[in-house]
Order: C-alpha cells, then sequence, then structure tokens
C-alpha cells in the first residue's frame, strides 16, 4: 500500500485534520516533503557518530581510574570520562557515569608505556577481539574499533560540544565539556554556538529529524548523514544566540535543582496533564520553546505560517510543538530549501569519514 493516489483528486482527503491531496500508507498527509533530500556540502564535517570501542574492557569505574592516575601520573592521559546515550538523557548533570581507556592512534609499544590501563586492556578486550572477524579490529586491539579522526579533528579546539543521544524520544542536543570520550550512541556536533544550539533544539529540526530518521525501540533514530546534512540551516542570528543561551541556562538550573534528566524534563513539558499555572518551570521552558521555534522561523523567513503551539502527536508521539497544519508547511519549505541549495552546490557534496552506524551503547 502507498498512498491514496487510486483514488480520485476530487475527492475530499483529511489526514491530522490538515487537507492533504494524497494520504500515506502511514496515514500523513502526502506532500513535497514524501520525496528525497540530498546532502548538503554546508553541512558536511559539522555531525559525527561518537567513538566506537568494541570491548567492554576499555570501560572502567571512576574510582578505579582515579586510582591508576594515582600510582601513575601519565595514566591520565589515556583515562576519560565516558559520555554515553543513557548518561545525557539519564542524568540531571549530563555527565558521564564511567570512565574509559583510550589509547587513541597510539602504537602499541606506546601503549604498553600506561601500565594498569594496558594490563586491563591486554587481559580483557584482546581476548574477545582475537575472535572479531575484522582483521583491523584483530590487529589493532588496544585501540578503539572506530576512533572517529575526523571528529576529533573537528572538535580538537572547542572547550565545549553539542551532543544528541542517537535513538531517544527526547531528540533533544545538550551542551557538554568536551574533555572527555562520546559514546558511538551520541551524535556529536562540532560547534559551540548558542545559535547552533537554538536551530538543533528547535521544533524545525525535531520534525525533520523525526521524519527523515528512522525509528528504533519505538523512539526515533538519529543519523548524521541522513538527517543533519540534509536539514538546511538558517541563517544565525543575535536573537538566536540569546534564545539559545537562555534555555541552555533555565534547563539545566531546572534539571539540577529538581534532580531531572534530560529526558524527565521534557516528560514534564510535553505532558499535557501538567497545567502551567501549576509548574512555573515547565511553564517557562514551554515559553521558551515557543520563543525559539519563532525565532527560526524569523530566521528562515518563514513568518507567514502559523504555528499553533500546543499539545499534539506526531507518529504516537505527543509533544508541545507546533500544529499538524504548521507540520507540513514547514517540513514541504525545509524540502524546498534544500532542492534550492543542492541544485546550487552543483555536484554531490563530498562524504563524511565517519560513517553511521546502528549498532547498541557499549
Amino acid at each position: 500500500m502507498g498512498t491514496t493516489r487510486d483514488i480520485g483528486p476530487d475527492v475530499h482527503r483529511l489526514a491530522d485534520g490538515v487537507r492533504a491531496p494524497y494520504i500515506t500508507s502511514s496515514l500523513e498527509p502526502e506532500t513535497g516533503a514524501s520525496s528525497q533530500p540530498a546532502r548538503l556540502a554546508e553541512n558536511v564535517g559539522l555531525s559525527f557518530e561518537g567513538c566506537k570501542p568494541n570491548g567492554m574492557g576499555f570501560v572502567v569505574d571512576r574510582a578505579e581510574a582515579t586510582e591508576w592516575i594515582s600510582s601513575q601520573d601519565i595514566a591520565k592521559q589515556v583515562l576519560f570520562p565516558y559520555l554515553t546515550g543513557k548518561d545525557l538523557n539519564s542524568r540531571s548533570d549530563l555527565s558521564a557515569s564511567r570512565w574509559i581507556i583510550d589509547f587513541n592512534d597510539r602504537t602499541e609499544h606506546e601503549s604498553a608505556v600506561f601500565i594498569k590501563p594496558f594490563e586491563r586492556v591486554a587481559d580483557r578486550v584482546k581476548p574477545e577481539r582475537q575472535k572479531n572477524n575484522r582483521k583491523v579490529y584483530r590487529d589493532y586491539w588496544w585501540q578503539f574499533a572506530e576512533r572517529r579522526p575526523a571528529m576529533r579533528k573537528a572538535i580538537a579546539e572547542l572547550d565545549e560540544v553539542l551532543v544528541l543521544t542517537r535513538v531517544s524520544k527526547t531528540v533533544m542536543v545538550a551542551r557538554v565539556p568536551n574533555n572527555q570520550v562520546f559514546s558511538d550512541r551520541l551524535t556529536v556536533f562540532a560547534s559551540s554556538s548558542f545559535d547552533f544550539q537554538a536551530v538543533l533544539s528547535s521544533s524545525i529540526h525535531v520534525i525533520w529529524a523525526i521524519v527523515r530518521g528512522t525509528t528504533r525501540t519505538g523512539d526515533p533514530s538519529y543519523a548524521p548523514t541522513a538527517v543533519f546534512e540534509t536539514f538546511p540551516m538558517p541563517r544565525m542570528t543575535a536573537r538566536l544566540a540569546e534564545i539559545g543561551r537562555n534555555l541552555d541556562s533555565e534547563r539545566r538550573q531546572v534539571m539540577v535543582q529538581r534532580d531531572l534528566s534530560l529526558t524527565g524534563i521534557y516528560d514534564l513539558i510535553n505532558d499535557p496533564d501538567i497545567a502551567a499555572i501549576a509548574d512555573a518551570d515547565v511553564a517557562r521552558l514551554r515559553k521558551i520553546h515557543v520563543e525559539l521555534d519563532e525565532a527560526v522561523m524569523d530566521a528562515y523567513g518563514w513568518n507567514d505560517i502559523p504555528l499553533d503551539h500546543g499539545f499534539h502527536t506526531y507518529r504516537q508521539m505527543q509533544r508541545w510543538t507546533f500544529g499538524p497544519a504548521a507540520r507540513v508547511r514547514v517540513l514541504d519549505r525545509l524540502l524546498d530549501e534544500n532542492h534550492k541549495r543542492a541544485a546550487a552546490q552543483g555536484d554531490a557534496p563530498p562524504s563524511s569519514t565517519d560513517e553511521d552506524e546502528t549498532e547498541e551503547d557499549e
């Protein structure tokens, strides 16, 4: 079953209360957004999957890492907090719950200098990796299976980066320190600007991610190539930067004060049973998201689209977001903008060095 195209065009069709020329098999309006976007050269090299260790023996608890550093100071060169998607979405301070041994591109001889970390990897990772079908994984058993050199180079000069859990109902970026190793279950953006954060936190980006990504375990799955590299960014403005900074500050304060995770705070924001008058924190954050969406639409020059913010359900997910009619028009505008930019860039954009993966968290 494809669409309702086998029914005459004069038949009145409604999907989500929106009149549509056709309705897809997923019972959504078929619009221009049903066609495929192109990868945009301007976005290549800005989003990456995190590192893939391939071996739980790399992971250590904080106390053990601290002990190793106490006994051999240079061990701190290969021991780092290890931020996973689960940490990002479940911890109120967005911190890593564990540490990890990361020899990066060091040779086996260079890595052996770090006594305790090397012994751990030799004991717990090497036997497992020797059974791997990929020769490079077997031969370089002390290194991560995917070290993500392109990502490391892109974020090297940044004190903070923006990250997003790749499989998550929140589809929300967060700002974290860059002094840690990022799991392959995170998408890492090579930016620390607040205007960039504002755009990626908007309903405009979230709905694009839901439509252009895939779905796993019932939650949207964010792939850098399919989602971000096709997303036409608006022009950056001072208003976006101000709202992005405000969202980051206000949300972080509420999360810490109330011991709420990123998932927890958005469960409240997206819950229609929580009245604004009953929860001032939730009311304030909802208001910020409305202002943020309006600022992003203004940056695109799309002020002619009424957003109709409220609690709306799309693909079995209820959110505080703009309405169905706005969703259809925004997706059409985004795809049209994508095609215009793709045509202007001529040849297909270059491929990103780090490919999208689909494996589960380490």
